[in-house]
């Protein structure tokens, strides 16, 4: 079990990987991705129970299905740390040809991927779909989602978390990154979203609030505390606030940054903020 010094330590490598991916090719999405780091950290390196080598049919074991595509810099780099697929092959993502595209694809094989993902608003159907597997199966282990806060004005959404209580599908934890940003503003002034909490507890979820969304002492008893509620008839919701670009001071709390990269400047400085940790990959 990692203390809360490694996973802090883990994140930090995390968030150095994420601009200096981005940096690299001039395209991706920093902002989203610093938002998501925490949760990911904390799910992939203590929480989720799940096996290596990967397989595509997760039986027996926690699954994971990220709906908010555009946030592969964190992805890709936790998987790496996590021993899905060798660190150096950060360097290829964004690149033509690579296995880590801009969006994730399962077309290549990559380890950990089981659905091309970042067409919006699709990623929590594809798990609750995989939840009602596992149950047919006799399967008793979890689903997992991670759902951005500006896909939530996506319909399909609302009739996935209709469809979910109504079916009583309770072997989901389903997270959304509630940084109240996205691309072309701030959620509330794009389309408000109102009351989430509220809005999932009508439509029959339970719900667990994480206040501090990118501590990591406090995502991490949030979901343990999520695995508590399962089994008990009720899908479950993890309200995760956090701050669009956490953890690099010019990008933080500014929907600016969901899908610009850092110049040679910005670089080092963000750099300079995260000091290395697990060991930089290599160009």
């Amino acid at each position: 079990m990692p203390t809360i010094q490694q996973l802090q330590d883990f994140a930090q490598q995390v968030r150095r990987d994420i601009v200096r991916m981005v940096h690299h090719v001039q395209s991706g999405h920093p902002g989203g991705s610093l938002s998501s780091n925490e949760f990911l950290t904390v799910l992939f390196q203590e929480v989720m129970d799940y096996k290596l080598p990967f397989t595509m049919e997760g039986k027996g074991e926690d699954m994971f299905f990220l709906s908010n595509g555009h946030i592969t810099p964190a992805y890709y780099s936790v998987l790496a740390h996590s021993g899905f697929f060798p660190v150096d092959e950060l360097a290829s993502f964004r690149i033509l040809g690579s296995r880590l595209q801009g969006h994730p694809s399962s077309h290549d094989g990559l380890p950990g991927i089981r659905v091309a993902s970042g067409s919006l608003g699709q990623g929590l159907s594809v798990a609750l779909g995989t939840a009602q597997a596992k149950k047919i199966d006799g399967d008793d282990h979890l689903v997992y989602s991670l759902q951005g806060d500006g896909e939530l004005q996506e319909g399909q959404n609302w009739e996935a978390i209709m469809y979910a209580a109504s079916k009583k599908i309770d072997n989901i934890i389903a997270t959304v990154d509630y940084n109240k940003a996205q691309i072309d503003g701030y959620t509330d002034d794009v389309v408000s979203l109102g009351d989430l909490k509220a809005k999932f507890l009508a439509f029959g979820w339970d719900v667990v609030e994480v206040l501090r969304g990118n501590d990591i002492a406090s995502v991490l008893k949030g979901l343990k505390e999520a695995k508590t509620r399962t089994g008990n008839g009720k899908p479950v919701c993890v309200l995760l606030h956090t701050e669009m670009g956490h953890g690099v001071d010019f990008m933080m709390g500014t929907y600016k940054w969901h899908g610009k990269p850092p110049t040679d400047a910005q670089l080092e400085q963000a750099l300079a903020q995260n000091p290395e940790t697990l060991g930089d990959f290599t160009y």
